[in-house]
Protein backbone atom coordinates (compact mmCIF):
# COMPACT_ATOMS: atom_id res chain seq x y z
CA UNK A 1 0.00 0.00 0.00
CA UNK A 2 0.99 3.70 -0.67
CA UNK A 3 -0.56 6.66 1.01
CA UNK A 4 -0.61 9.31 -2.23
CA UNK A 5 -2.57 12.95 -2.02
CA UNK A 6 -5.16 11.62 -3.76
CA UNK A 7 -5.86 8.44 -1.34
CA UNK A 8 -4.37 5.32 -0.67
CA UNK A 9 -2.88 2.68 -3.69
CA UNK A 10 -2.97 -0.90 -3.09
CA UNK A 11 -0.98 -3.23 -5.17
CA UNK A 12 -0.48 -6.72 -5.76
CA UNK A 13 2.59 -8.59 -8.20
CA UNK A 14 4.01 -11.41 -8.65
CA UNK A 15 7.47 -11.76 -6.98
CA UNK A 16 9.47 -14.16 -10.22
CA UNK A 17 7.83 -12.00 -13.20
CA UNK A 18 7.46 -9.13 -10.97
CA UNK A 19 3.84 -8.68 -13.46
CA UNK A 20 1.38 -6.30 -11.59
CA UNK A 21 -1.59 -8.54 -10.83
CA UNK A 22 -4.03 -5.74 -9.91
CA UNK A 23 -3.31 -2.10 -8.39
CA UNK A 24 -6.57 0.01 -7.08
CA UNK A 25 -7.45 3.34 -5.16
CA UNK A 26 -9.04 2.29 -2.24
CA UNK A 27 -10.38 4.03 0.68
CA UNK A 28 -9.15 1.50 3.39
CA UNK A 29 -6.34 -1.44 3.85
CA UNK A 30 -8.63 -3.84 5.81
CA UNK A 31 -8.43 -7.34 5.50
CA UNK A 32 -12.19 -7.05 3.40
CA UNK A 33 -10.59 -4.35 1.10
CA UNK A 34 -7.49 -6.57 0.52
CA UNK A 35 -10.19 -9.36 -0.42
CA UNK A 36 -12.63 -7.60 -2.47
CA UNK A 37 -10.19 -6.64 -4.92
CA UNK A 38 -7.18 -9.34 -4.82
CA UNK A 39 -10.54 -11.83 -5.36
CA UNK A 40 -11.43 -10.77 -9.08
CA UNK A 41 -7.14 -10.40 -9.88
CA UNK A 42 -7.16 -14.06 -9.26
CA UNK A 43 -9.89 -15.48 -10.13
CA UNK A 44 -9.00 -15.47 -14.20
CA UNK A 45 -5.33 -17.42 -13.15
CA UNK A 46 -4.92 -21.22 -12.90
CA UNK A 47 -3.12 -20.77 -9.27
CA UNK A 48 -3.46 -21.12 -5.82
CA UNK A 49 -1.49 -18.06 -3.96
CA UNK A 50 1.17 -20.10 -1.80
CA UNK A 51 2.67 -17.99 0.16
CA UNK A 52 2.65 -13.91 0.17
CA UNK A 53 5.96 -11.51 1.23
CA UNK A 54 4.80 -8.31 2.64
CA UNK A 55 5.33 -5.59 6.30
CA UNK A 56 3.76 -6.42 9.12
CA UNK A 57 0.52 -4.51 8.20
CA UNK A 58 -2.47 -6.11 10.63
CA UNK A 59 -4.72 -6.16 7.45
CA UNK A 60 -2.52 -7.53 5.41
CA UNK A 61 -1.57 -10.22 7.62
CA UNK A 62 -5.59 -10.86 8.34
CA UNK A 63 -6.42 -11.28 4.43
CA UNK A 64 -3.77 -13.61 4.15
CA UNK A 65 -4.23 -15.65 7.01
CA UNK A 66 -8.35 -15.92 6.70
CA UNK A 67 -8.64 -15.67 3.37
CA UNK A 68 -6.02 -16.73 1.19
CA UNK A 69 -4.91 -19.99 4.01
CA UNK A 70 -1.36 -18.93 2.99
CA UNK A 71 2.03 -18.58 4.86
CA UNK A 72 3.24 -14.83 5.51
CA UNK A 73 6.86 -14.42 4.34
CA UNK A 74 7.95 -11.27 6.76
CA UNK A 75 9.79 -8.76 4.53
CA UNK A 76 13.72 -8.40 5.76
CA UNK A 77 14.25 -4.96 4.55
CA UNK A 78 11.62 -3.78 7.19
CA UNK A 79 13.40 -5.23 10.21
CA UNK A 80 16.88 -3.89 9.45
CA UNK A 81 15.05 -0.55 8.90
CA UNK A 82 13.22 -0.83 11.74
CA UNK A 83 16.35 -1.28 13.55
CA UNK A 84 18.16 1.68 12.11
CA UNK A 85 15.64 4.19 13.09
CA UNK A 86 15.54 2.43 16.40
CA UNK A 87 19.29 2.70 16.82
CA UNK A 88 21.24 4.29 13.98
CA UNK A 89 19.18 7.29 14.02
CA UNK A 90 19.73 8.06 17.59
CA UNK A 91 23.52 7.54 17.34
CA UNK A 92 23.94 9.59 14.24
CA UNK A 93 21.84 12.62 15.93
CA UNK A 94 24.43 11.68 19.08
CA UNK A 95 27.41 11.64 16.65
CA UNK A 96 26.96 15.00 15.36
CA UNK A 97 26.11 16.98 18.74
CA UNK A 98 29.43 14.88 20.06
CA UNK A 99 31.44 16.52 16.97
CA UNK A 100 29.95 19.68 17.77
CA UNK A 101 31.15 19.93 21.24
CA UNK A 102 34.52 18.38 20.43
CA UNK A 103 34.66 21.49 17.50
CA UNK A 104 33.47 23.91 20.03
CA UNK A 105 35.90 22.54 23.28
CA UNK A 106 38.69 22.75 20.54
CA UNK A 107 38.00 26.02 20.00
CA UNK A 108 37.87 27.12 23.65
CA UNK A 109 41.53 25.81 24.17
CA UNK A 110 42.88 27.70 21.49
CA UNK A 111 40.82 30.97 22.12
CA UNK A 112 42.92 30.57 25.45
CA UNK A 113 46.27 29.02 24.02
CA UNK A 114 46.14 32.47 22.54
CA UNK A 115 45.21 34.67 25.51
CA UNK A 116 48.14 32.94 27.11
CA UNK A 117 50.69 34.79 24.04
CA UNK A 118 51.56 38.15 24.01
CA UNK A 119 51.55 40.42 20.95
CA UNK A 120 54.93 39.72 19.60
CA UNK A 121 54.26 35.62 19.94
CA UNK A 122 56.65 35.07 24.11
CA UNK A 123 54.59 33.24 26.16
CA UNK A 124 53.40 35.72 28.89
CA UNK A 125 55.27 36.96 31.75
CA UNK A 126 54.00 36.11 35.53
CA UNK A 127 55.28 36.92 38.70
CA UNK A 128 55.75 35.24 42.12
CA UNK A 129 52.83 33.40 43.57
CA UNK A 130 49.79 31.33 42.51
CA UNK A 131 49.94 30.13 39.06
CA UNK A 132 46.97 32.30 37.08
CA UNK A 133 43.80 30.67 36.68
CA UNK A 134 44.19 30.86 33.02
CA UNK A 135 46.63 28.39 32.97
CA UNK A 136 44.35 26.14 35.05
CA UNK A 137 41.42 26.61 32.74
CA UNK A 138 43.67 25.94 29.98
CA UNK A 139 44.56 22.54 31.50
CA UNK A 140 41.19 21.72 31.93
CA UNK A 141 40.04 22.59 28.43
CA UNK A 142 42.53 20.67 27.08
CA UNK A 143 40.67 17.47 29.25
CA UNK A 144 37.69 18.83 27.68
CA UNK A 145 38.63 18.49 24.26
CA UNK A 146 39.94 15.22 24.94
CA UNK A 147 36.64 14.03 26.65
CA UNK A 148 34.89 15.07 23.74
CA UNK A 149 37.02 13.48 21.43
CA UNK A 150 36.76 10.25 23.08
CA UNK A 151 33.35 10.55 22.87
CA UNK A 152 32.32 10.91 19.52
CA UNK A 153 34.93 8.23 18.72
CA UNK A 154 32.94 6.19 20.57
CA UNK A 155 29.78 6.48 18.83
CA UNK A 156 31.16 6.48 15.74
CA UNK A 157 32.46 2.84 16.75
CA UNK A 158 28.56 1.87 17.88
CA UNK A 159 27.12 3.44 14.81
CA UNK A 160 29.62 0.95 12.91
CA UNK A 161 28.90 -1.98 14.78
CA UNK A 162 25.08 -1.46 14.33
CA UNK A 163 25.84 -1.13 11.01
CA UNK A 164 27.41 -4.13 10.33
CA UNK A 165 24.50 -6.06 12.49
CA UNK A 166 22.29 -4.95 10.60
CA UNK A 167 23.56 -5.94 7.49
CA UNK A 168 24.52 -9.29 9.11
CA UNK A 169 20.92 -10.16 9.26
CA UNK A 170 20.99 -9.95 5.97
CA UNK A 171 23.33 -11.97 5.08
CA UNK A 172 22.53 -14.99 7.85
CA UNK A 173 18.66 -14.73 6.78
CA UNK A 174 19.49 -16.50 3.71
CA UNK A 175 18.01 -20.62 2.66
CA UNK A 176 21.24 -21.83 1.33
CA UNK A 177 24.74 -20.44 3.14
CA UNK A 178 26.84 -18.57 0.72
CA UNK A 179 29.87 -19.51 1.57
CA UNK A 180 29.37 -23.09 1.74
CA UNK A 181 26.59 -23.57 -0.36
CA UNK A 182 24.50 -25.63 2.36
CA UNK A 183 21.27 -25.27 3.22
CA UNK A 184 20.24 -23.77 6.39
CA UNK A 185 17.33 -24.91 8.50
CA UNK A 186 15.07 -22.07 10.49
CA UNK A 187 16.63 -22.74 14.38
CA UNK A 188 20.06 -21.86 12.96
CA UNK A 189 18.93 -18.67 11.11
CA UNK A 190 16.90 -17.56 14.24
CA UNK A 191 20.18 -17.80 16.83
CA UNK A 192 22.26 -15.80 14.07
CA UNK A 193 19.50 -13.30 14.09
CA UNK A 194 18.67 -13.21 17.70
CA UNK A 195 22.69 -12.33 17.81
CA UNK A 196 22.97 -9.95 16.53
CA UNK A 197 19.89 -8.30 17.24
CA UNK A 198 20.79 -8.70 20.94
CA UNK A 199 24.27 -7.01 20.07
CA UNK A 200 22.40 -3.73 18.77
CA UNK A 201 20.20 -3.96 22.03
CA UNK A 202 23.38 -3.88 24.06
CA UNK A 203 24.80 -0.67 22.10
CA UNK A 204 21.38 0.39 22.63
CA UNK A 205 21.57 0.25 26.65
CA UNK A 206 25.07 1.90 26.26
CA UNK A 207 24.03 4.63 24.55
CA UNK A 208 21.07 5.29 27.41
CA UNK A 209 18.97 5.58 23.71
CA UNK A 210 15.27 6.59 24.94
CA UNK A 211 12.40 4.06 25.87
CA UNK A 212 10.72 4.36 22.27
CA UNK A 213 14.41 3.12 20.68
CA UNK A 214 14.02 0.03 22.87
CA UNK A 215 10.58 -0.79 22.13
CA UNK A 216 11.30 -0.76 18.19
CA UNK A 217 13.91 -3.26 18.35
CA UNK A 218 11.63 -5.20 20.55
CA UNK A 219 9.23 -4.85 17.57
CA UNK A 220 11.45 -5.99 15.06
CA UNK A 221 12.39 -8.91 17.01
CA UNK A 222 9.07 -10.32 17.65
CA UNK A 223 9.33 -10.98 13.65
CA UNK A 224 12.65 -13.43 14.09
CA UNK A 225 10.14 -16.25 15.15
CA UNK A 226 8.13 -15.74 12.05
CA UNK A 227 11.28 -15.42 9.98
CA UNK A 228 12.16 -19.02 11.14
CA UNK A 229 8.59 -20.26 10.46
CA UNK A 230 9.35 -19.38 6.97
CA UNK A 231 12.19 -21.14 6.23
CA UNK A 232 10.48 -23.72 7.62
CA UNK A 233 7.40 -23.71 5.37
CA UNK A 234 9.93 -23.03 2.39
CA UNK A 235 11.69 -26.54 3.30
CA UNK A 236 8.43 -28.04 4.13
CA UNK A 237 7.24 -26.79 0.38
CA UNK A 238 10.56 -28.00 -1.65
CA UNK A 239 10.36 -31.58 0.51
CA UNK A 240 6.91 -32.17 -1.33
CA UNK A 241 7.62 -30.77 -5.13
CA UNK A 242 10.84 -33.29 -4.74
CA UNK A 243 8.99 -36.01 -3.99
CA UNK A 244 6.37 -35.40 -6.24
CA UNK A 245 9.09 -36.28 -9.16
CA UNK A 246 9.78 -39.68 -7.95
CA UNK A 247 13.01 -39.29 -8.35
CA UNK A 248 15.78 -41.94 -7.41
CA UNK A 249 16.68 -41.54 -3.54
CA UNK A 250 20.91 -41.00 -5.27
CA UNK A 251 19.26 -38.06 -7.91
CA UNK A 252 16.86 -36.59 -4.69
CA UNK A 253 19.15 -36.21 -2.27
CA UNK A 254 21.35 -34.29 -5.59
CA UNK A 255 18.44 -32.14 -5.68
CA UNK A 256 18.27 -31.24 -2.25
CA UNK A 257 22.22 -31.12 -1.08
CA UNK A 258 23.45 -29.98 -5.01
CA UNK A 259 21.17 -29.01 -7.31
CA UNK A 260 18.64 -26.55 -5.50
CA UNK A 261 21.61 -24.16 -3.79
CA UNK A 262 23.34 -23.95 -6.89
CA UNK A 263 20.49 -22.29 -8.54
CA UNK A 264 19.69 -20.28 -5.28
CA UNK A 265 23.35 -19.23 -5.52
CA UNK A 266 22.53 -18.45 -9.23
CA UNK A 267 19.60 -16.17 -7.65
CA UNK A 268 21.29 -14.02 -5.24
CA UNK A 269 24.16 -13.79 -7.52
CA UNK A 270 22.05 -12.20 -10.12
CA UNK A 271 21.07 -9.36 -7.76
CA UNK A 272 24.61 -8.56 -6.60
CA UNK A 273 27.18 -6.67 -9.35
CA UNK A 274 29.70 -8.48 -11.43
CA UNK A 275 32.17 -8.89 -9.07
CA UNK A 276 30.51 -9.36 -6.01
CA UNK A 277 28.57 -12.14 -7.72
CA UNK A 278 31.17 -13.94 -9.00
CA UNK A 279 32.27 -16.20 -6.13
CA UNK A 280 28.50 -17.31 -5.97
CA UNK A 281 28.48 -18.16 -9.27
CA UNK A 282 31.78 -20.18 -9.12
CA UNK A 283 30.28 -22.34 -5.94
CA UNK A 284 27.67 -23.08 -8.16
CA UNK A 285 29.34 -24.07 -10.50
CA UNK A 286 31.24 -26.43 -8.38
CA UNK A 287 28.24 -27.88 -6.80
CA UNK A 288 26.36 -28.47 -10.00
CA UNK A 289 29.09 -29.40 -12.37
CA UNK A 290 30.23 -32.76 -10.62
CA UNK A 291 26.38 -33.79 -10.82
CA UNK A 292 26.20 -34.40 -14.80
CA UNK A 293 30.02 -35.32 -15.13
CA UNK A 294 31.01 -39.11 -15.93
CA UNK A 295 29.98 -40.79 -13.18
CA UNK A 296 28.05 -38.21 -11.18
CA UNK A 297 25.07 -38.79 -9.15
CA UNK A 298 22.72 -37.75 -12.57
CA UNK A 299 24.92 -38.61 -15.04
CA UNK A 300 22.55 -41.20 -15.89
CA UNK A 301 19.54 -39.62 -16.61
CA UNK A 302 18.76 -38.47 -20.31
CA UNK A 303 19.86 -34.78 -21.30
CA UNK A 304 16.36 -33.89 -21.36
CA UNK A 305 15.76 -35.24 -18.04
CA UNK A 306 18.67 -33.60 -16.61
CA UNK A 307 17.08 -30.11 -18.33
CA UNK A 308 14.27 -30.84 -16.32
CA UNK A 309 15.45 -31.05 -12.73
CA UNK A 310 17.56 -27.97 -13.62
CA UNK A 311 14.33 -26.21 -14.32
CA UNK A 312 12.58 -27.44 -11.57
CA UNK A 313 15.52 -26.64 -9.19
CA UNK A 314 15.43 -23.04 -10.11
CA UNK A 315 11.70 -22.76 -9.90
CA UNK A 316 12.19 -24.19 -6.19
CA UNK A 317 14.64 -22.04 -5.46
CA UNK A 318 12.36 -19.43 -6.20
CA UNK A 319 10.02 -20.13 -3.47
CA UNK A 320 12.49 -18.51 -0.68
CA UNK A 321 10.85 -15.28 -0.88
CA UNK A 322 12.52 -12.59 1.81
CA UNK A 323 11.83 -9.42 -0.02
CA UNK A 324 8.38 -7.10 -1.24
CA UNK A 325 11.21 -5.06 -3.04
CA UNK A 326 9.43 -5.16 -6.23
CA UNK A 327 6.16 -3.14 -4.66
CA UNK A 328 8.03 -1.22 -2.62
CA UNK A 329 9.85 0.00 -6.48
CA UNK A 330 6.18 0.37 -7.67
CA UNK A 331 5.16 2.21 -4.77
CA UNK A 332 7.80 4.80 -5.06
CA UNK A 333 7.13 5.01 -8.97
CA UNK A 334 3.85 5.89 -8.17
CA UNK A 335 4.83 8.40 -5.20
CA UNK A 336 6.76 9.88 -7.45
CA UNK A 337 4.04 10.16 -10.42
CA UNK A 338 1.74 11.75 -8.07
CA UNK A 339 4.45 14.58 -6.90
CA UNK A 340 4.92 15.39 -10.55
CA UNK A 341 1.17 15.33 -11.43
CA UNK A 342 1.01 17.84 -8.28
CA UNK A 343 3.62 20.34 -10.14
Amino acid sequence: DETLTGGLCLVGMDPESNDILWERVAQARDQDTWHALMAPALAGLNCKVSQSTSDEAPGLLAYVEHHLGAHHSPDLFHVQHALSKAVSAPLATKQRAAAKAAAKAEETRKRMQEHLTNANGEPAQRGLGRPPKVAASLEQAEQDVAAACHAHQRLAGQREAVTKSIRALGHAYHFVDLERGVRRHGKLIAGDLQQHIDTIRTIAQQAHLSKTCMERIEKAERVVPKMQATIAFVSGYVRQQVRRLDLTPPASYAMHAHLIPSSYLERVAATRTVTQGEPLRDLAERLRTPLFASGGMLDALRPVEQTQLKAAAARLAEVFQRSSSHVEGRNGYLSLRNHQLRG
